[in-house]
């Protein structure tokens, strides 16, 4: 690629709110043997982006930076066009429309009009009846959901909770747990009540009505796709033997430790696996979304010139799925 090509992008050379993001012009990025050269056309803002921007968790440091951010361009998910591949990455070819995801091991880099992508990495080719909006957010929720799905052994007949129904993460567990054969239960906003149904769950609960850890019925599986809950209070509604799942650390960082615990002690467990990026999984995702046993749900959509908004709006804790930005 010409060194003289240059490209618009968003980037961020310390870490707070979305008041430090920049616009700015970038060389387009060089690739490697094994990566290909995309030409951007929507990017997503999730907790991730928010995660790594605010570095909150402070643990998130060790991966980004201790005192300023290693990886200057955030957008952990993409959807656009390969314009070049390298000598490892044949099975890509120019023209091919893939979407894919990368957080910091591979660069973060959507919010920029190019981005290199590893392809043993999560990146797998777009179904042809979806366009490039509906396949930006296609992997960055379920990849994490996916994760904890295997990790719990979810199966046909079992009983799953899902807390947090309409987010990027919890939709696309829902539709992945459905496409499994197992029989759910969403806990979503009053507003959402039939989008979640839609989504595969059998039974849904307004969080604003009921709470959910009161329900007299027990479940194979809790999947806190919000994280706020705690095992202490989902331990009633869980079978023996039944395991529970948070995306978050939980209160005092208590998750990855009780993982350790409940492991030895006690009839009911509590997961905590740390998510891998492979092409295997980004390849199972895309074969649900050729199959519709999985699409994912879409918010809003900013411009590139306004990512600062969509951050601002992510950080409410008020999408329903996922915001989508689409480049110049």
């Amino acid at each position: 690629m010409d060194e003289k090509l240059r490209m618009r992008a968003v980037r961020y050379t310390q870490y707070g709110g979305p008041e430090v993001l920049e616009h700015v012009d970038l060389p387009v990025p060089e690739h490697a043997e094994d990566e290909v050269l995309v030409r951007v056309h929507y990017s997503t803002v999730n907790r991730t982006d928010c995660g790594f921007l605010r570095a909150r968790p402070a643990i998130v440091r060790l991966f980004s930076g201790l005192t300023k951010p290693k990886n200057t361009v955030l957008g952990c998910e993409f959807a656009g066009e390969v314009v070049s591949s390298g000598r490892l990455a044949n099975e890509f070819k120019p023209g091919d429309r893939v979407c894919g995801f990368k957080d910091d091991d591979f660069g973060f880099g959507g919010h920029a009009q190019y981005t290199a992508m590893n392809v043993n990495g999560l990146i797998t080719k777009i179904p042809d009846h979806l366009t490039y909006a509906q396949a930006a957010p296609v992997l960055e929720g379920s990849h994490y959901a996916l994760f904890g799905i295997r990790a719990t052994g979810i199966e046909a007949g079992q009983h799953v909770l899902v807390n947090g129904g309409t987010g990027a993460i919890g939709s696309a567990a829902i539709q992945i747990i459905h496409s499994l054969g197992a029989t759910i239960t969403a806990v979503c906003g009053p507003d959402h009540l039939e989008t979640v149904k839609h989504l595969g769950a059998s039974h849904v609960i307004d969080y604003s009505r009921e709470d959910f850890t009161k329900l007299d019925q027990q479940f194979d599986v809790v999947y806190d796709a919000v994280g706020k809950s705690t095992f202490g209070r989902c331990k009633p509604i869980l079978k023996s033997g039944g395991k529970y799942l948070s995306t978050e650390l939980g209160p005092y960082a208590q998750n990855p430790f009780l993982a350790l615990y409940t492991n030895f002690f006690g009839a009911k467990k509590v997961l905590f696996p740390i998510p891998k990026n492979t092409r295997e999984d980004a390849d199972y995702l895309g074969n649900l979304l050729q199959t519709d046993q999985y699409k994912p749900l879409i918010d809003r959509t900013f411009s590139l010139d306004n990512i600062a908004a969509a951050f601002h709006y992510v950080e409410t804790g008020e999408k329903i799925g996922n915001v989508l930005i689409e480049m110049p």
